[in-house]
Parts: C-alpha cells; structure tokens; sequence
C-alpha cells in the first residue's frame, strides 16, 4: 500500500491550485485547516468508516459540521475526497498545503526547542537572525525541553542548528572518543 504522503500530494496539489486560482490561498489555509482538524476526531473516522454510509453521505457529515466555514470549491473537493475514500488523509493533505502554501509565499517554519520560557523579544531576535541566514521570512513555533539543560535546538527544514547545552556536551564527548 502507498504511503499516505504519496496518496494526498495530488489532493493537496489540487486543492492548492484551486487556492491559488481563486487568489484565496489564506481562505484555502484556514478551510483545509478546519477539515483537517474534523479529519482527526475518532468519532468522525468512525462514522465515515460505517460500509452503510454512502460517498454522499461521508462528504455531508464534514461539510455539516463545518457549516458555514467552507466555500463550494472546498465542499466540491470534500465530495471528491469521499468519492475516492481519502477523507482520512485530510490532516497529511493540509500539511502538504501548508508546505506548497510557504514555499509560494517564501516562508520557512523554524522549529525552536528551548530549555527555558523565551520571551518575546528573544523570539523576535532569534527570528531576524533567522531571516537574514535564510533569505526566508521565517515562523517560528518554539517548545520547552528541560531536558536540553540551556540554550537552544532550531529545526528548519532538514537542517539542526543544535546550540543546546545537551548538543554542546554530546559533541564534546564524541570529540574525546575520537
């Protein structure tokens, strides 16, 4: 069976054309966003797994819980993701859309794991500096690992900028094996 990343590209792939067509790629964001987030509760997977539910019926139970929040293009694509049994690879199809999303608009995200609470202006500083390795606008998610002892850990893409205590010891311990 393929990878669920191999089977939602052409999804996100469309769904990201219709967005870009439409000049609605923030809307698209936030529709994609939302039925991913329906796509995650058990009790809807559920639902859409019953053998007696039909496409239509799969596709009527995201887009009324969603009432209201999607536009026809997206109520079109749920019914097509029903059609074809994909519904469940919504969450991968919207961080797949996310990533086309920032590669158009020239954003990276920076993973920033930290062993203490940053405040805002150290976010702020750490980001610049990040633009300005990068070349990229740069958003940044940060996290608390206590277990990194001190300093910093950034994650962009598959690049580590390790500049934690616990990086700088493994390093060095590595160094005197050697």
């Amino acid at each position: 069976m393929a990878e669920p990343s191999t089977v939602a590209r052409p999804y996100a792939e469309a769904a990201f054309r219709l967005a870009e067509g439409s000049n609605a790629l923030g809307k698209w964001s936030a529709m994609v966003a939302a039925l991913a987030q329906v796509a995650d509760d058990k009790r809807v997977l559920a639902a859409i797994a019953d053998p007696a539910l039909s496409d239509a019926q799969a596709a009527g139970v995201f887009i009324s819980i969603l009432a209201g929040q999607l536009d026809g293009g997206a109520e079109n694509f749920v019914r097509v993701l029903a059609e074809n049994k994909r519904l469940e690879l919504l969450p991968e199809i919207r961080t797949q859309f996310e990533a086309l999303k920032n590669e158009r608009e020239g954003v990276v995200e920076a993973e920033v794991v930290s062993a203490f609470e940053l405040s805002a202006a150290q976010v702020a500083d750490l980001t610049q500096r990040l633009e300005k390795k990068t070349g990229r606008k740069v958003r940044t998610m940060v996290q608390i690992d206590k277990e990194l002892i001190g300093g910093v850990k950034v994650v962009i893409g598959d690049k580590v900028i390790d500049g934690s205590a616990r990086g700088q010891l493994s390093a060095l311990e590595t160094a005197l094996k050697a």
